[in-house]
């Protein structure tokens, strides 16, 4: 009969060990993760506090119409909060709906009632909401195409977009919308890959999760909305 061998580690290498497993789990300013509705592929979410980023991954069919299916990095709050980020997707797809969001969510099913700020994979950034469990999911396209950085801004029963290009800070979309969500609720970053057979991957950096901030809610003379052929709508300039 063998014994297993087994080594002796320093204090050192024990250490970095230790502090590796609890990378693994580490989840920066956020609480926990899993994936929301059905998806064929497990989700993955990780942090690195290195750089600040998390990388989060997931397959799914869409976040849309009654139910999504999405990975979801969150932390449970209550009251007015704002949550911000860069959104990079990692590699190149030919899924022009592949989708990187922030989300303000009432619960963890795949029909709850939202609202999130959406990064599709041609560029196109939407307010997307449902505005009840089951609903029908709406959106309101902002006029700026594959902005740098977002943020989502919740006021009252009111959350409101605000969009940068490089180098800007985020300033207000002139998208908004009014629905109550009751205390507590979860926000936090979600990926959807648009194809439930896909596996699709973005990166949040500099994500910020605070404050709500009264600028997001001043009014945007120059700005409008429109209503689509669809039935969403879209800013556009007066």
């Amino acid at each position: 009969m063998h014994s297993t061998p087994f080594r002796i580690l320093s204090a050192g290498a024990l250490l970095c060990a230790l502090a590796a497993a609890k990378a693994e789990g580490d989840l920066g300013i956020f609480n926990d993760q899993g994936d929301i509705g059905a998806v064929s592929k497990p989700g993955s979410g990780v942090y690195d506090p290195a750089h600040g980023t998390y990388t989060v991954g997931a397959s799914g069919a869409n976040m849309w119409f009654k139910e999504d299916a999405m990975r979801f990095v969150w932390k449970k709050v209550s009251g007015d909060v704002s949550i911000a980020a860069d959104i990079e997707f990692a590699g190149a797809s030919a899924q022009a709906h592949r989708k990187a969001c922030l989300v303000i969510r009432q619960n963890l099913d795949p029909g709850s009632a939202y609202v999130d700020v959406a990064r599709h994979g041609d560029g196109l950034t939407s307010l997307q909401f449902r505005d009840a469990q089951g609903g029908t999911t709406k959106e309101i396209q902002s006029n700026v195409a594959a902005p740098r950085r977002v943020r989502l801004d919740k006021i009252g029963d009111t959350v409101y977009l605000s969009v940068s290009s490089a180098g800007e800070e985020p300033h207000p979309s002139g998208a908004s919308f009014t629905l109550h969500v009751a205390d507590p609720f979860y926000v936090g970053l979600a990926v959807c890959a648009h194809d439930d057979k896909a596996f699709e991957t973005a990166v949040f950096s500099r994500v910020e999760l605070g404050a709500a901030s009264p600028a997001a809610a001043a009014p945007q003379p120059g700005l409008r909305i429109i209503t689509l052929p669809s039935g969403d709508q879209r800013v556009a300039d007066r």
